[in-house]
C-alpha cells in the first residue's frame, strides 16, 4: 500500500520486488494509450497487452498491474482536486454575494429606521399644531424627497440618453440597493449546489424578482445570451430591434418591440415598447438595462397592436461582473406591470405573482446560462448522439409550437372555425405554407397530397385542489388512461417517412408504452424523452399503417417541492429517423397554479358542506398547513392538440378533434377527482364527521322536507342515526344537489352522483351557478316553475338536457325540486334530484 501511495507521486516509477523501476518515455506513452482504451484491464487483458506491445515485453505483469492502479489513483485525485477547486471558487463567489446582500439589508434597515423616525416626528408635529399648515408642507417636501419627479424627456439622442442613464441608476438601485424590498423566494435556499440567490418583491408596484448567481462564462458572452430573449425566454414570441444608437461613453441604446405569448387561452397576449441600454461601469462591470417607453417620458411611441395588451417593464436588466479566476457574477432584476385588469379575475394571480415571474423569467435566464456553461465544459453527446445544444433547441421548438397553437395569431395563418353550439373547445385551422413546411401527409400510393393544413383543438379549464405535479406525472405515466392510440397513429402518419428503425430497448415499458429518456436540464426540473407506443394499428381509406409510433416529449414541473412552478407535458409525433429538423406539431397540457390569497374560512359561511366534508382520517378539517405538499388550491389547465389533415377532410377531422379533446377533458376531470386530496367518494369509503354536524343536519333536513312535500321517503328507513342518512344520501344513485336561496343561486352541496354529473369537485362546486347548469329551454322552465317551488314547496320537472361544468350535455329522464326547511320551518335551500341521468 505504501508502494502504491509513493508511485502516485511519480508517474514513471513502478514497484518490483521492493525496488523502484523507472519506465522509459516510450513505455509510458504506450501505457497511456492503453489506459485510455481500457483503464481497468483484467489479468488476461494485461498479459495480452504485453504480448501485443513489444516495447512492454520486458515488464512483469505485476508491474503493469501496479502502474494501472497508480494511474487510476492519480486520475481520481486530479478529478477530486478539480472538483474541490470549482466548489471553492463557487463558495468564494457565493460568500461575496451574501456579504453584498447583507450590506444591502443593513442599508435597507437603516433607511427604514430613518424614514420611521422622520414620519413619527412629522406625526407628532401635526398632533401638536393641527392648525399650522406649515406641517403639511414639511411632510410634502419629505415625500417629494423620497420619490422625486423626473423631468419629461424627448425622442432626440440626447433625450434618449437621459432616459437611459436614468434607467441605469434605477436598475442598479434595485440590483444592489434598497429601492425594492426583497424577500427570499419561497422554497429556495442559497448554497453551493443551488441555482443562485433568488428573491421576490414585497409591496412594490407590479411584480418583481431578483437573482444573483455565478456562471463560468465571460461577461460579454453572458450579455450576448441574455439579450437574445427568444433563445431562452419561452414566452417570448419575437423581438424587433427598430433602432440602434451609439453613445459617447461607448454604450449603445436600442429601441425594441417585444411580444409575449399568453400562457392560456383565457387571456390575451402582452407586448412591450422598450429602450435597452448597454454600457460598461467604471469598475469594468457590464450592464444591460431596459425599461418601457411611454407617453409620460415624451419619447418615441409605438401604436397599440391588435390582440395584444401593452404591458410595462419598469427599470430591469443584468449587472455582469467579471469573477476572479474566470467566469462572471450576475445580478438579474425583472420588474413588470402586466396589466392584470385585462384578464378574468380568477386568472389575475398569474399576472400578480412575483413568484411566477421569478420561475418563468428570472430563474429561466440563470438556467440557460448554467446549461450553456455546462455544454461548453462538457461537450459530450447524450441520447442517440444528440448534443445538449441540439436537444435544447428541440425543447425550444416544442414549447414555441405549443404556444403558437394556444395563441392562434392570425398573422401566422390561424383562422377560427365556427362553433358547434358548445364553446368548451375552440377549433382553429392553419393552411399557410410556412406552417405546413415539412409536413407531408402521403397517400398509400406514395403521391403526396397538395392541400395540407393543420387543425388545432384547444380548451382551458380550472382545477380545484389538485397538485399540478402529481396530475402531470399521472398523465405522463398512464397515457392509455386518456389518449387514443388510433389518434396517435393518425398524427404520426404526417411525419412518418419510413420503417421504424430507431434502436430501442424494451426495458422499462408498460402497457405498450416505452419511455426512453434523452436528457435532463441542470436542476433536473425538465427532461426530454422519446415515447414508443408499440404495435399501433390504424386504417383509413387513403392510409394504412401498422407498427410503432414515436413521440418526442418534453416534461417539466414534476417536482412536488417546487413553489409556483408551471407544469407542462408537450409532445409531438416524430419519424423514426428522429432528425433535428424534423417537422413538429406539438400538443399537450400546461398547468399553472393560481396562488389565491383569499381566506376560505369566512365567518359568514354557516353551513359549508365543502369544508365539513374535507376531513382527515381523524375527523379534523384539512388545514392549509398541507398546502405546500398538496399543491395550489386552484390551477388553470390549458389543453391544445394539433392535427395535420387534407383540406377535403376538414369537417371530418374537426368533428373528430372536438370529440377527442372533450373526451380528454372528461378523463382529466375524472383523474383530478381521484387525485384530489379532498376527494370524497365510494373509492375512499365513508368517513365519520365528528365535530362537523352540519353535513348530517343538512342530510336530515333534505330527507324530512322530501317526505313532507311528496309524502314518500327519499331514502330507505334506517335506525343507524344521522350518520347513516348522510352516508346513504352520498351514495344515492340519482344526482342530488342543493343550491342557495339567492338572486343568483349557486350550488352548496351535491352527492357523489351529482358531482359526477356536474364534472366537478366539492371545492369547485360553489363556483357553479344554477342557471349555467341548464340550457335555454331548461332556464325558461325553471324561471316559470321557481315561484311554485317557493309557494307549493316542490315541483316535478319533465326530462330534458342540462350542462356539466365542462359544457358537456347531460340528459335526464325527470327531475324533482323541493324546498329544504330547517327545524324552525325556515327555508334553507332548494334541492334538486335528477333521475336516470347520462352524458349525451
Amino acid at each position: 500500500m505504501m508502494a502504491v501511495s509513493s508511485s502516485c507521486k511519480d508517474a514513471k516509477m513502478a514497484l518490483d520486488n521492493g525496488k523502484y523501476v523507472r519506465y522509459t518515455p516510450e513505455q509510458v506513452e504506450a501505457l497511456e494509450r492503453l489506459y485510455h482504451d481500457c483503464p481497468k484491464p483484467s489479468s488476461l487483458r494485461r498479459q495480452q497487452l504485453i504480448r501485443e506491445c513489444p516495447i512492454l515485453s520486458n515488464i512483469e505483469p505485476k508491474q503493469i498491474k501496479v502502474w494501472f492502479q497508480n494511474r487510476r489513483c492519480r486520475e481520481k485525485q486530479r478529478k477530486e482536486a478539480s472538483r474541490l477547486q470549482a466548489v471553492n471558487r463557487k463558495l468564494t463567489a457565493m460568500n461575496k454575494l451574501l456579504m453584498e446582500e447583507n450590506d444591502r439589508l443593513q442599508k435597507q434597515v437603516s433607511q427604514l429606521v430613518y424614514e420611521n423616525s422622520f414620519f413619527r416626528q412629522q406625526t407628532q408635529n401635526a398632533t401638536l399644531a393641527t392648525t399650522d399648515t406649515s406641517c403639511e408642507s414639511v411632510v410634502t417636501s419629505g415625500q417629494h424627497h423620497l420619490t422625486p419627479q423626473h423631468p419629461p424627456r424627448d425622442a432626440s439622442p440626447a433625450g434618449l440618453l437621459s432616459i437611459a442613464e436614468e434607467t441605469l441608476t434605477e436598475f442598479l438601485s434595485k440590483a444592489t440597493g434598497t429601492a425594492v424590498e426583497w424577500v427570499q423566494m419561497p422554497g429556495m435556499k442559497p448554497g453551493p449546489d443551488s441555482i443562485g440567490i433568488v428573491a421576490i418583491s414585497h409591496g412594490c408596484t407590479g411584480v418583481a424578482a431578483r437573482a444573483c448567481g455565478l456562471v463560468s462564462l465571460e461577461p460579454t458572452r453572458v450579455a450576448e445570451i441574455l439579450k437574445d430573449w427568444p433563445s431562452w425566454y419561452r414566452e417570448c414570441r419575437n423581438v424587433d430591434v427598430l433602432n440602434v444608437l451609439s453613445t459617447g461613453n461607448g454604450g449603445t441604446i436600442e429601441l425594441l418591440y417585444m411580444q409575449l405569448y399568453a400562457p392560456t387561452t383565457l387571456a390575451p397576449a402582452r407586448d412591450f415598447w422598450l429602450l435597452r441600454y448597454t454600457s460598461v461601469l467604471e469598475d469594468g462591470s457590464l450592464v444591460v438595462c431596459e425599461r418601457s417607453l411611454n407617453n409620460t417620458q415624451n419619447g418615441p411611441s409605438m401604436p397599440p397592436v391588435q390582440y395584444f395588451v401593452r404591458a410595462e417593464k419598469l427599470p430591469s436588466g443584468y449587472l455582469i461582473r467579471p469573477c476572479e479566476g474566470g467566469g462572471s457574477i450576475i445580478h438579474i432584476v425583472d420588474h413588470m406591470d402586466l396589466e392584470p385588469w385585462s384578464v378574468p379575475e380568477v386568472l389575475r394571480p398569474l399576472y400578480e405573482s412575483s413568484t411566477l415571474l421569478a420561475q418563468k423569467t428570472t430563474m429561466a435566464a440563470l438556467r440557460q446560462l448554467r446549461q450553456i456553461s455546462q455544454e461548453v465544459s462538457q461537450p459530450t453527446n447524450t441520447g442517440w448522439g444528440r448534443r445538449p445544444a441540439a436537444l435544447r433547441a428541440l425543447g425550444q421548438r416544442l414549447t414555441k409550437g405549443f404556444n403558437e397553437a394556444v395563441n392562434g395569431f392570425t398573422d401566422e395563418g390561424w383562422s377560427m372555425m365556427e362553433s358547434d353550439g358548445i364553446d368548451d373547445v375552440t377549433l382553429l385551422v392553419n393552411s399557410s405554407p410556412a406552417k405546413m413546411m415539412g409536413v407531408n401527409l402521403s397517400y398509400a400510393s406514395g403521391f403526396p397530397s397538395m392541400s395540407n393544413a393543420v387543425l388545432c383543438a384547444k380548451a382551458s379549464m380550472l382545477l380545484q385542489n389538485v397538485p399540478p405535479a402529481i396530475l402531470l406525472r399521472f398523465l405522463r405515466e398512464h397515457r392509455s388512461e386518456w389518449a387514443d392510440s388510433s389518434i396517435d397513429a393518425y398524427s404520426a402518419a404526417a411525419v412518418k417517412a419510413g420503417p421504424c428503425t430507431l434502436p430501442v430497448s424494451r426495458a422499462g415499458g408498460y402497457g405498450g408504452q416505452v419511455i426512453l429518456p434523452l436528457a435532463h436540464t441542470i436542476e433536473h426540473e425538465e427532461f426530454m424523452e422519446v415515447i414508443k407506443l408499440e404495435n399501433v394499428d390504424h386504417y383509413r381509406e387513403d392510409l394504412m399503417m401498422s407498427g410503432d409510433v414515436f413521440l418526442l416529449q418534453l416534461c417539466s414541473g414534476v417536482d412536488d417541492n417546487a413553489v409556483g412552478t408551471c407544469s407542462e407535458l408537450i409532445f409531438a409525433p416524430i419519424d423514426a429517423s428522429f432528425s433535428d429538423d424534423a417537422p413538429l406539431l406539438p400538443s399537450g397540457f400546461r398547468i399553472i397554479p393560481l396562488d389565491s390569497g383569499v381566506d376560505g374560512s369566512s365567518p359568514n359561511r354557516t353551513l359549508d358542506l365543502a369544508s365539513s366534508l374535507e376531513v382527515g382520517p381523524a375527523g379534523n378539517k384539512a388545514s392549509s398547513d398541507n398546502s405546500g405538499h398538496t399543491g395550489s388550491a386552484k390551477s388553470v389547465m390549458t389543453i391544445s392538440f394539433q392535427f395535420a389533415f387534407e383540406m377535403h377532410l376538414q369537417e371530418n377531422v374537426a368533428s373528430m378533434a372536438r370529440q377527442y379533446v372533450r373526451s380528454i377533458i372528461s378523463s382529466v376531470q375524472r383523474v383530478a377527482l381521484a387525485l384530489s386530496p379532498s376527494r370524497f367518494g365510494p373509492q375512499m369509503g365513508f368517513r365519520p364527521l365528528p365535530g362537523t354536524p352540519e353535513a348530517h343536519t343538512l342530510a336530515r333536513w333534505i330527507c324530512q322536507s322530501y317526505r313532507c312535500y311528496l309524502g314518500v321517503e327519499l331514502l330507505k328507513p334506517s335506525n343507524e342515526g344521522n350518520e347513516s342518512i348522510l352516508k346513504t344520501l352520498w351514495h344515492h344513485s340519482d344526482a342530488v344537489m342543493c343550491c342557495s336561496l339567492k338572486a343568483l343561486p349557486v350550488f352548496t352541496f351535491a352527492n357523489q352522483a351529482g358531482l359526477d354529473m356536474l364534472e366537478t369537485t366539492l371545492v369547485a362546486l360553489q363556483d357553479i351557478t344554477l342557471e349555467k347548469t341548464f340550457d335555454d329551454n331548461g332556464r325558461k322552465t325553471l324561471c316559470s316553475e321557481f315561484p311554485q317551488i317557493m309557494q307549493q314547496g316542490f315541483v316535478c320537472l319533465q326530462g330534458g338536457v342540462c350542462l356539466s361544468s365542462m359544457g358537456r350535455p347531460v340528459s335526464y329522464e325527470r327531475a324533482v325540486a323541493w324546498k329544504v326547511l330547517t327545524e324552525e320551518d325556515n327555508a334553507h335551500c332548494i334541492c334538486f334530484m335528477f333521475i336516470n341521468w347520462s352524458f349525451v
